[in-house]
């Protein structure tokens, strides 16, 4: 069973997959950086200073300073814009996905599209030496047979 387990783990596609998230994990790090500290940004100064993180619909009917004050008088809140960040996040890791996926099967397709040499590379020369030296003797055996 140890060396079922053992076989289970060497095999690539196990590794790959550990790899895979791994980097999945690293990367999305980075996109929720990218999108938290340079592009939100962004987005508030072209929605004049609007903080979507601080967006919310207080479900107790009462009205809050902030998102963080109606929290902590333990109101029931909706944050609407949280879930906005989500989405705006979402569709960034989502183009930035489609683009590596589309570079690397542009670089498969001029792989497949690249014209394969068909013809052998020619022998080294002492080999065809050989090989005519082989030839001309059997054509010395036919004729004296």
């Amino acid at each position: 069973m140890i060396n079922e387990f053992k076989e289970f783990i060497a095999r690539g596609n196990v590794m790959d997959m550990a790899v895979g998230i791994i980097m999945g994990a690293a990367f999305t790090a980075i996109v929720t950086s990218m999108v938290g500290d340079l592009i939100m940004p962004i987005i508030g100064v072209a929605t004049s200073g609007v903080d979507f993180a601080d967006l919310y619909v207080s479900l107790d009917g009462e009205s809050y300073a902030s998102l963080k004050a109606a929290e902590d008088a333990g109101a029931a809140v909706i944050k609407y814009g949280v879930f906005i960040n989500a989405v705006i996040n979402f569709l960034i890791v989502a183009f930035v996905v489609f683009m590596l996926i589309k570079g690397v099967n542009n670089l498969k397709r001029k792989q497949e599209e690249a014209p394969a040499d068909d013809k052998p590379a020619p022998p080294p020369a002492d080999i065809a030496l050989l090989t005519e030296i082989r030839d001309l003797l059997a054509k010395e055996k036919k004729k004296a047979a």
